[in-house]
């Protein structure tokens, strides 16, 4: 019987080595290429460093050796020898000296400098490409922008346009900007650069445009969903800087939203997550532009609201907006406070979704939203907290991010800041 149960043993271990499979579990070993990578390589830790300190930077503003060192719990040796390379290079530039109370070497403030390589930024929505140059210090110019044909039957003249665009912008250029970031109203594969669908420019389904923006401009190019452009906007530049946790939600035409969880811009695989705005928050309810029924966006963006101000007898119903709706509520209309009031609990109605499945605390409401103000975003947040409760110790918090797509533009930079920085994303 023993040498029964040794031969049956030795059985299973030649299967187990020859399967991956462990002998002690009967689970399938990690093999070959499936093994997970979980320490970080000696060439890495260098890259991954600095990004590190000029996440710090961005988050602090202009800060001394000393005040990074703080921040980031090592000596100020380590921080000198991870910024000097960046100061020679021309990325940053030491302030003047400031005046120190009980003596030593004054310390000198160090800053993104002004006449580092811009970032070209673009946002290649339905209709419209916009292009920019963008500085380090998230300051916008040289704009461009170019009309698109949305029923073109071949991606091409839309391709055409975007570089029109952004060939008068590079034009403006300074030096030579060191990427282009592309932010784009429809699906992408972050991982090949290429568009997956445009609702509105079904065209462009299946575009290489990363690989044709890099031959046509010979610049690294980055592409990605709008809503996390817009969220890398307000990280970066904006209301978000020095969260390690917020979401943003986008409306207007569409609706977005992107998510910032533990300090990196979450993508999903081949970056398909994020795409809250077709998540269904009505059963069997209105037909979607993505061809399914019952997605947020069908009740809490400008197409909605408009057909409902149209229903509801206000005048020049086709260009309200959330500005203009507030300022009619504030006015003491009561059509317009009751649509108001349902408008606010539609946007809730997703934002309460998200907060259930993810316990975010901050919210930045961006977009044509924003334009409501405090009393559409005090409208949201009552209803989100009617439909989802703070959590003891981690109230709710909405802000109001940007009105206008200048987020998105500051964001499409950030997509090269983080390729080329190599900040913690």
């Amino acid at each position: 019987m023993e040498q029964d149960n040794a031969r049956d043993m030795k059985a299973r271990t030649r299967k187990a080595k020859s399967t991956g499979e462990s002998q002690l579990t009967g689970r399938r070993r990690a093999t070959g290429p499936s093994k997970t990578k979980t320490l970080i390589s000696p060439s890495a830790i260098g890259p991954a460093n600095r990004g590190r300190v000029l996440q710090a930077l961005i988050d602090l503003g202009p800060s001394s050796r000393a005040e990074l060192a703080r921040h980031t719990a090592v000596n100020r040796t380590t921080i000198s020898g991870i910024v000097q390379p960046l100061l020679d290079q021309g990325i940053l530039v030491a302030g003047a000296p400031l005046a120190m109370k009980r003596g030593g070497k004054p310390a000198r403030p160090l800053w993104f400098s002004p006449q580092a390589g811009p970032i070209c930024a673009a946002v290649l929505m339905p209709g419209v490409a916009r292009t920019a140059l963008v500085s380090l210090t998230g300051d916008i110019y040289a704009e461009h922008h170019e009309a698109l044909d949305v029923d073109s039957a071949s991606p091409e003249p839309l391709f055409d346009g975007l570089v029109r665009s952004l060939e008068r912008t590079l034009g403006a250029a300074p030096s030579r900007p060191l990427g282009v970031g592309v932010a784009v109203g429809g699906m992408i594969n972050t991982e090949s650069n290429t568009i997956v669908t445009v609702n509105q420019a079904t065209a462009l389904a299946g575009f290489p445009l990363g690989r044709r923006l890099t031959g046509q401009t010979g610049l690294s190019v980055c592409i990605d969903h709008y809503p996390r452009a817009m969220l890398l906007g307000e990280r970066w530049f904006g209301i978000g800087r020095g969260l390690r946790n917020f979401a943003t939600i986008y409306t207007g035409e569409s609706l977005g939203a992107a998510l910032f969880l533990d300090g990196h811009l979450y993508r999903g695989p081949g970056g398909g997550g994020g795409e809250l705005g077709h998540t269904f928050v009505q059963i069997d309810g209105d037909l979607c532009d993505c061809g399914r029924r019952g997605c947020w966006e069908t009740i809490a963006t400008l197409g909605w609201l408009r057909l409902e101000a149209r229903a509801a007898g206000i005048d020049d119903p086709d260009t309200i907006n959330s500005a203009r709706l507030t300022a009619m509520t504030v006015g003491g209309d009561a059509v317009a406070a009751e649509l108001h009031d349902r408008f606010a609990h539609n946007i809730a109605i997703g934002i309460a979704n998200l907060h259930q499945t993810m316990s975010l605390s901050v919210y930045v409401l961006c977009g044509d939203v924003a334009g409501g103000g405090g009393a559409l975003r005090d409208a949201i947040a009552t209803h989100v907290r009617a439909m989802s409760p703070d959590r003891p110790g981690y109230p709710l918090d909405f802000r109001l991010g940007d009105i206008e797509d200048r987020a998105t533009l500051r964001g499409a930079a950030g997509l090269i800041l983080s390729e080329n920085l190599q900040f913690t994303l």
